[in-house]
């Protein structure tokens, strides 16, 4: 059995807040692809409704994703989330049945 964590994140944002939503959260994106056991890391925004960022992230294990959850700006932006959310976050657990593209 495999000890990847991986999960797929919806964020719907408040139409007046998607484009400081994709702002504030983007600097996170190459800081969190150089952590430790991070194997994939992609925020995406769906063409059809830009309200909706969806994040892919791959973890090498639990411990991993239990230590960049609890860095200090990951835990700001999950006080600070419902500013910018007309929702909380949809997040579903997946696990990878085929191998990781990223050293490609």
């Amino acid at each position: 059995m495999s000890e990847l964590q991986g999960f797929i994140l919806h964020a719907k944002t408040r139409p007046e807040k998607a484009e400081a939503f994709e702002a504030f959260f983007h600097a996170y994106v190459e800081p969190s692809r150089a952590e430790p056991g991070c194997i994939e890391y992609h925020m995406l925004r769906d063409k059809q409704d830009p309200t909706l960022f969806i994040f892919y992230e791959i973890w090498q294990s639990q411990a991993h994703l239990d230590e960049h959850s609890n860095l200090p700006h990951m835990k700001q932006f999950l006080d600070m989330r419902m500013e910018y959310l007309e929702r909380d976050f949809d997040i579903r657990p997946i696990e990878m049945l085929s191998a990781s593209s990223a050293s490609r």
